[in-house]
């Protein structure tokens, strides 16, 4: 056996007895092989050995083959040690809930922090902030002291002057389109080459739309 392969022994025999659980070989390459830098090969070759001089046991269960420590290796354990144990497990697993709940209550609170604005941050904002309130201030002093506001009544002449229009452009554009119907009834061309020979332009040839009112 070669130095190399005698140290992955001592290395899963080691871990094996100090975890005291059973074990697929793939599992203990996966626990070990970053740390140690075991070759999955190496593992199954040194597990079957130790199996095989007795100081590790072997289960099959189908296809699969199970590795655990010698149980023989270890004080037998009392029932009162067995059930200082259990309570000492809960302790501990109540610890780490407790534990865990604190570092979920951390890890937000750490979020909310670090989505909060710096001093300097906020300095600035606030400066920017002020710099825009003074530009606005600016532009509407400019607008109260413009000599050339429309008043209320003056817009609300333009409104209704700008309904009456559009209504008649309506009224009109109708109006044109039943003359036209009407006369390329008879009309031996097309409606385009009628428009090109009388002349008319349309709302289309200048790509315009009546407005809505």
């Amino acid at each position: 056996m070669s130095k190399k392969d005698s140290g992955c022994v001592d290395v899963i025999l080691a871990y094996l007895n100090e975890k005291n659980r059973p074990y697929s070989a793939q599992d203990v390459f996966g626990n070990l092989q970053k740390q140690h830098g075991l070759g999955k090969t190496a593992v199954v070759k040194a597990m079957e050995q130790l199996a095989q001089e007795g100081k590790i046991r072997e289960k099959v269960y189908g296809k699969q083959k199970i590795y655990f420590a010698d149980q023989s290796q270890f004080a037998d354990v009392s029932d009162a040690e067995l059930k200082e144990m259990d309570s000492r497990i809960t302790e501990l697993n109540n610890q780490v809930q407790a534990v865990s709940h604190s570092c979920r209550q951390l890890d937000t609170e750490l979020k909310e922090l670090n989505s909060m604005l710096t001093t300097a941050e906020m300095t600035s904002q606030i400066q920017e902030l002020k710099a825009e309130c003074e530009g606005y201030k600016e532009r509407l002093k400019k607008i109260k002291s413009a000599t050339n506001h429309v008043t209320p009544e003056e817009r609300e002449k333009v409104y209704k002057e700008r309904i009456l229009y559009v209504k008649e452009w309506k009224k009109r554009k109708r109006l044109a389109s039943d003359m036209m119907g009407a006369i390329l009834e008879g009309y031996p061309k097309s409606k385009k080459q009628f428009l090109e020979e009388v002349g008319v332009e349309t709302d289309e040839d200048h790509k315009v739309t009546v407005p809505n009112i």
